[in-house]
């Protein structure tokens, strides 16, 4: 399921989601997976405040809005596994639900755009289905102490908040570049 789109400042149309064919399209995901893994890493190198950025994030929700559902549960799903495995983080506690968070990012975007929706309320739906679906997941796998599980949530989720804000207006803003004159 594709839709037209037209680049902002070209005459050539472009058909979003991308397919995930060949060698360029298999290497903007991998390329999207890496950045997932370098971004997380260099913050926390640098001493970044890392749940305010969020750096894991962006190039999912890229995925998944440039790639569809497939590119991002591909991405979401790799990047949490990818990262422990070359950094240690996420801890390992933590690597299936961020897998299943970020995932649910990436479908989301994918499916709600292909679907017609707006661009600002698709990654808003999305980002707060991920993130709903990371607690539920937290909470089940047991990753937090129950008596912890509440403090856990402050932390971790209210400075996200201006992340995921400015995930929703940037890359909202950015993705409309690139669909000047579409329903996107």
């Amino acid at each position: 399921m594709g839709y037209m789109l037209q680049s902002s400042g070209t005459s050539t149309t472009t058909t979003y989601p991308l397919r995930i064919s060949g060698l360029a399209g298999w290497g903007v995901i991998l390329g999207l997976t890496a950045a997932a893994v370098l971004l997380p890493a260099g913050a926390h190198l640098s001493g970044l405040p890392v749940r305010w950025i969020l750096p894991m994030h962006w190039p999912i929700i890229i995925a998944g809005l440039l790639y569809g559902w497939r590119g991002g549960l591909l991405t979401g799903g790799l990047a949490p596994i990818s990262n422990h495995l070359l950094t240690g983080y996420p801890l390992l506690q933590k690597i299936l639900p961020m897998s299943v968070e970020l995932a649910i990012y990436g479908v989301l975007t994918g499916v709600l755009i292909a679907r017609g929706w707006n661009r600002f309320a698709a990654l808003a739906l999305a980002l707060v289905a991920g993130r709903m679906i990371f607690l539920l997941s937290i909470a089940l796998t047991g990753a937090i102490d129950n008596l912890a599980y509440w403090s856990y949530v402050s932390a971790a989720m209210l400075p996200g908040l201006v992340a995921g804000s400015l995930q929703i207006l940037l890359l909202g803003a950015w993705y409309g570049r690139l669909s000047i004159g579409s329903r996107a």
